[in-house]
């Protein structure tokens, strides 16, 4: 069942978006293909994406009245409790960013599954009628095989990831060191994370699965960028 649904709501629709757009690509570029269908997928998930921004600039402005519960009730369990009391007034979800991390996953294990199997040979079985496989594709960027691994995009996605995550830290690091309960620790955990540890993980996998994988966190960690930087500046107004 759980995989019927996952196939048809998820790996499916995108498999068809990646052949779709390498159809229409000049040379049927799997380079162009890629970078269309992150966008897509980016611009789909904004939303998702905003309400995290939101949130966690809401946490920021929180920071005075977090800082005076802080310093009227040493006791941490107390502290936490006025904090989540605090969160649940001004309607602030503390871990919807992680939340929403986690509602993203299929989109991009489906992602993965795409990448990997998408242009080795057809899978008529998923394709819907009206979706073309071509017959030959241009499989390389910049003298770069997408098929094949590449530790140069590797690098380049880990690094990508590096500055989103330092981006994102710059942003957050108020709120994050607001609360010394639970919803802190894990605010903390989670952003160190972000900016030091994934980076390696991402490099690793995106040289272990293939070059079209690494140019899709490459493309997506910009666009990602891109979208975060346009919120905050226009929230800000």
């Amino acid at each position: 069942m759980l995989a019927t649904i996952w196939n048809t709501f998820f790996y499916q629709p995108l498999y068809n978006l990646l052949i779709f757009f390498a159809g229409i690509a000049p040379a049927h570029s799997i380079a162009v293909a890629v970078i269309a269908l992150t966008i897509l997928v980016k611009v789909v998930l904004y939303p998702l994406s905003k309400r995290a921004l939101m949130s966690q600039l809401e946490l920021k402005k929180l920071e005075p009245e977090l800082n005076a519960i802080k310093a009227e009730f040493p006791d941490k369990t107390i502290q936490s409790q006025k904090t989540m009391e605090l969160y649940k007034k001004h309607k602030i979800n503390p871990f919807s960013g992680c939340i929403l991390i986690f509602l993203q996953l299929p989109f991009i294990l489906a992602l993965y599954r795409v990448f990997i199997k998408g242009f080795a040979s057809a899978d008529t079985a998923r394709l819907y009628s009206f979706v073309h496989f071509p017959e030959t594709f241009t499989h390389g960027l910049f003298g770069i095989n997408l098929d094949e691994k590449s530790i140069i995009l590797a690098l380049i996605a880990g690094v990508s990831q590096y500055f989103l995550g330092k981006f994102s830290s710059a942003r957050t690091a108020a709120s994050a060191g607001s609360g010394d309960g639970f919803a802190g620790a894990f605010s903390k955990s989670m952003q160190l994370q972000m900016q030091y540890v994934f980076p390696f993980l991402i490099a690793f996998i995106a040289y272990q699965v293939s070059g079209a994988v690494a140019l899709y966190w490459i493309v997506s960690n910009i666009v990602t960028i891109g979208m975060e930087w346009h919120l905050q500046k226009k929230m800000k107004k």
